[in-house]
């Protein structure tokens, strides 16, 4: 079994920042992509960034520029750095990981409880 833990969330103004992170735990063979996804109400689930274990980096349009994502493969470990945040980046942010449970076995997704980010003056 695999868990995801988000910590970081928070309220902000406009224009300041936030740091993400999310631990993941279990016994794992390997983590192939870790990313974040966020949720706003009344809105589907949209993706913000994500990045493989080989350092691919992937991006949602909206946060392009403003946001980096980083992992670190010796801690399981996954992080947003959120910065010029704007009052259309309130959601709540979800940690996801794509894992291997053996070398050659099925891959799983896992997704964290979630950590809410308001921004607003």
């Amino acid at each position: 079994q695999v868990q995801l833990v988000e910590s970081g969330g928070g309220l902000v103004q406009p224009g300041g920042s936030l740091r993400l992170s999310c631990a993941v735990s279990g016994s794992i063979f390997r983590i192939n992509v870790m990313g974040w996804y966020r949720q706003a109400p009344g809105n589907q689930r949209e993706l913000v960034a994500t990045v493989t274990l080989g350092g691919r980096i992937n991006y949602g349009d909206s946060v392009k520029g403003r946001f980096t994502i980083s992992r670190d493969n010796a801690k399981n470990a996954v992080y947003l750095q959120m910065n010029s945040l704007e009052p259309e980046d309130t959601a709540v942010y979800y940690c996801n990981a794509d894992v291997s449970y053996a070398p050659l076995g099925p891959r799983r997704e896992a997704w964290g409880q979630g950590t809410a980010v308001t921004v607003s003056s």
